[in-house]
């Protein structure tokens, strides 16, 4: 087989440029919020025009969430910028997921928040018939999954797991065998064939195997599925991070799950990934460019971060100031915490790193023991989502967090009787977090995978 190249995006959450995102009940909305809302428009044109003008790729995968949350309005306009894309001479093959369709969409106005109108599940596929499922060689039309012939040689699988008044639902014994046959017959085909859905199949980083909605349900029986006949790599997005993971089935097949970072909220990425045969992928990021907007003189990567880190910074600032408000956002607001959850956020505001250590018998290390703790915090809460997490052990915020983790350790075996990941799995606290902390493992962004 020649070589083949594409690029992946994922979560444009595009938001109509006719609807509104104005108003206090916006600005409100927004401190809460890692992703960008009135600017998506503005940071999809700036993405697609620089897709539309790249000679290395003729193929882009689209892995969900494609607008805000299922306006009709947003639709109508994002297809028109696929159709742009089409125009300039792309394929382009999209998946929807639990964004892109009702119950919820809405604008902001200067009187609050409005309900707009939103499309049903079973609209989807005439907005997206051109962009898929028409050129589709095998169509699940109940779950909106598809088989398509991407190049002489390779197939994409394409999975949703959303149907009618459905959303993130466990994949279906029927849904299943129609993947199980597409497998086998691409074998038959002599045909290479990976996948693309909107979950992520493994965690993105471990801490993140604690959180239900972080993976697609049932994840091992999917991925054991897939591995095991042939599919050794998935794209994914939803959870907004930048990862790469890999695991191994019990008769020892690899299987990987690259999840890419959100268009429009940090980090913004995109991938251009390279099969070079039907053993070895090649996957490099790309940042997503700058675009057209009042972005304060920073550019698109300052921008988005900003927005992240005063997301986390405004939940730690609530959880003193107001925190019902801030325990609404973390699940559910209980007022006999009220009292608590304010102390603590005053000393997250105000502790050093340092004096955390000391709390627990701790030497920090001379370079970072000054610095506020909550800095700390937002970089560890940051990293996980960007990615390549720097905090090592030999690192100055690696070691010192380190040994507070290994302090913890009676607690965290206790931890480890108690809680279970989302999907049952045994878990190991301290090694949970060291590897959340730190990345010693693949490149989240650049790196060679040898599927076999």
């Amino acid at each position: 087989m020649k070589s083949f190249k594409f690029f992946v995006i994922t979560d444009t959450h595009y938001f109509a440029k006719s609807l509104s995102a104005t108003g206090d009940a916006y600005k409100e909305f927004m401190e809460f919020e890692q992703k960008c809302f009135a600017e998506t428009s503005a940071i999809n044109e700036a993405a697609f025009e620089y897709l539309a003008n790249q000679n290395e790729a003729d193929t882009i995968l689209i892995a969900g969430d494609l607008s805000f949350n299922g306006e009709k309005a947003s639709h109508e306009e994002f297809v028109g910028l696929l159709n742009k894309l089409k125009n300039a001479g792309k394929d382009v093959y999209v998946v929807t997921a639990g964004h892109d369709m009702e119950p919820n969409p809405f604008q902001y106005t200067e009187e609050g928040r409005v309900h707009v109108e939103g499309v049903k599940f079973s609209d989807l596929y005439d907005y997206y018939r051109d962009f898929g499922y028409d050129k589709a060689i095998s169509f699940y039309r109940e779950n909106l999954s598809y088989v398509a012939q991407l190049a002489d040689g390779v197939r994409l699988l394409v999975l949703c797991n959303d149907s009618e008044g459905k959303k993130n639902i466990a994949y279906t014994d029927e849904l299943l065998s129609w993947a199980k046959e597409q497998m086998d017959k691409a074998k038959e085909d002599g045909q290479m064939m990976f996948a693309m859905e909107h979950y992520p199949v493994l965690p993105g980083q471990p801490i993140l195997t604690l959180i239900g909605d972080a993976r697609q349900k049932e994840s091992k029986k999917l991925y054991t599925l897939l591995a095991d006949n042939g599919v050794h790599l998935i794209f994914t997005g939803h959870m907004h991070n930048q990862s790469i993971n890999v695991v191994e089935t019990e008769n020892g097949n690899k299987f990987y799950d690259v999840c890419t970072g959100a268009l429009i909220g940090c980090p913004a990425f995109m991938r251009l990934c390279t099969i070079e045969d039907e053993n070895t992928v090649d996957i490099k990021s790309i940042p997503v460019p700058d675009f057209e907007w009042d972005t304060k003189g920073k550019d698109c990567k300052t921008y988005l971060r900003d927005q992240f880190e005063s997301m986390i910074r405004m939940i730690v600032y609530c959880m003193e100031t107001n925190p019902g408000r801030s325990l609404r956002k973390l699940g559910g607001d209980n007022p006999k915490l009220h009292k608590f959850v304010s102390f603590v956020g005053k000393k997250l505001s105000t502790l050093t790193v340092g004096k955390v250590a000391r709390f627990f018998f701790v030497k920090a290390h001379k370079d970072i023991k000054d610095k506020r703790f909550i800095d700390l915090v937002v970089d560890i809460a940051r990293n996980a989502f960007e990615g390549d997490q720097p905090f090592v052990e030999g690192t100055p915020e690696g070691d010192t967090v380190l040994k507070v983790f290994r302090r913890l350790n009676p607690v965290f075996n206790i931890l480890n009787k108690k809680l279970h990941g989302s999907q049952g799995e045994e878990i190991d606290m301290y090694e949970l977090l060291k590897h959340s902390l730190g990345n010693y493992g693949i490149s989240d962004y650049n790196a060679t995978l040898k599927l076999r």
